[in-house]
């Protein structure tokens, strides 16, 4: 393993193991790119506030706005209307109101927010609603330089 002053997750595999070490946890990597993002919505910057209820059954929780149309409709876990939705309309990118992930239904995967620069506004948005503050930047951890490697000088 390679060494460094940064914190780094070690990943082992044994001739048995069927999982990576860790992969319990539910750790997703978000995608940084998405071909699906042309139907948003032009004005992501006024959306319903985070505790509006399922526009179809009312359900108070677990709910998805759909960033094409502005909908609120509930998740696959309650009624699934924010999956009819998709189904029916072919909208395919939803913020969701409990953790405000954005999914990509064609994709399949989750979307990185702080990344995608379509979706940024619209995740800020969301997260002033709903916590009445900006969110934290973001910053990206690099590992440090040895005073050594930075002036290409060896230690030997």
């Amino acid at each position: 393993m390679a060494t460094s002053s940064s914190t780094q997750l070690e990943i082992q595999l044994g001739e048995d193991d069927d999982l990576l070490v860790g992969a319990e946890s539910g750790w997703v990597e978000a995608r940084t790119s998405c071909h699906h993002l042309s139907s948003l919505s032009f004005d992501l910057l006024h959306i319903p506030i985070p505790h509006t209820p399922c526009n179809r059954c009312h359900h108070p929780s677990e709910n998805w706005l759909c960033l094409c149309c502005k909908d609120v409709l509930c998740s696959r876990f309650v009624n699934k209307h924010m999956l009819q939705h998709f189904q029916q309309s072919n909208h395919s990118v939803a913020l969701s109101y409990s953790d405000l992930s954005i999914w990509c239904f064609v994709c399949d995967a989750y979307l990185d927010a702080q990344v995608i620069p379509q979706l940024r506004s619209v995740h800020e948005t969301a997260y002033i609603l709903k916590f009445g503050q900006a969110p934290p930047v973001r910053t990206v951890e690099f590992p440090k330089v040895e005073d050594n490697q930075a002036d290409g000088t060896s230690g030997s």
